[in-house]
């Protein structure tokens, strides 16, 4: 039996709440398992699933008595801190032009494949969670997936929307044939137009410290700053298990900034993004 976990990440915002729900299933070799991480403004549960199946085409996923797909999600389940029921539904998703690995795609046993599903949606829709209710009427969603063996060893992931747009960006230490570089994807969505930055278009890491990150790719130029963490505890995967310990800034302030030479095509500065920092300073 192999070592691989497959899973996928829907945000669902309005207003100065943000919840995240992971739904995903893990083989550590010997084991097949399950699991739906709930993720709040200053709270995370997880609920142990068995195994589960995922459809590749498109996402249709039955996790217990737990729905997710692209029209959106229905939730009922229950451990022993946590309940959760409710209904969302999702408007039409915001795709973007072509896998946001590109050439990386089609490479075999990467340690971690990403997938960009929706950059923004509407969601509409209630969830409880024990005795906090989630109301959206003009909410905003995101959706990505992550496949593979393991998590990156140092990484750095951030999304948040905007008026108008949303952004996301990852840099991770990539092993691949012996070799380690720093890999790069990232979208930048203002109105209908998409801004791809990504290793395979020349992209280059100018520096990744002190929760910040800048990015060139020829004229253009992506810069990221963590300003106020509001970080929590989520499961990631080793080898296909469960077992390591990572940090998310579900709901965080954050600036952003995309320069075409010296012309500002972004500066926002957002308490409601999403920052995860795993990068040693």
């Amino acid at each position: 039996m192999r070592q691989y976990f497959k899973g996928y990440y829907f945000k669902c915002s309005e207003g100065d709440k943000t919840l995240a729900l992971i739904p995903a299933f893990h083989v550590d070799g010997k084991e097949k398992s399950a699991s739906l991480q709930i993720i709040m403004n200053n709270k995370v549960y997880v609920i142990p699933y068995s195994f589960i199946k995922f459809k590749n085409n498109r996402i249709n996923i039955k996790i217990g008595h737990n729905y997710f797909s692209e029209k959106g999600i229905r939730l009922d389940g229950i451990s022993k801190d946590c309940r959760i029921h409710g209904k969302l539904k999702f408007g039409k998703l915001q795709k973007i032009k072509y896998s946001i690995m590109g050439p990386f795609h089609y490479i075999p046993y990467m340690q971690c494949k990403h997938s960009v599903v929706s950059m923004q949606h509407s969601v509409a829709g209630k969830v409880t969670i024990n005795d906090t209710a989630y109301f959206f009427k003009n909410g905003i969603g995101y959706i990505e997936g992550d496949s593979g063996k393991s998590f990156p060893k140092e990484y750095i992931w951030t999304q948040c929307h905007f008026t108008n747009g949303s952004v996301m960006l990852a840099v991770a230490e990539i092993p691949l044939l012996g070799l380690r570089f720093k890999g790069i994807i990232g979208v930048v969505m203002i109105g209908t137009k998409e801004y791809r930055i990504a290793t395979y278009l020349g992209a280059k890491v100018v520096f990744a410290y002190n929760n910040e990150v800048m990015i060139k790719q020829g004229k253009y130029t992506l810069f990221a700053k963590l300003l106020r963490e509001n970080k929590q505890k989520l499961n990631a995967p080793v080898n296909g298990k469960m077992i390591r310990v990572i940090h998310e800034s579900v709901c965080c302030k954050a600036h952003y900034k995309l320069m075409y030479n010296n012309k500002s095509l972004l500066d926002v500065t957002s308490d409601n993004a999403s920052f995860e920092y795993e990068f040693k300073n």
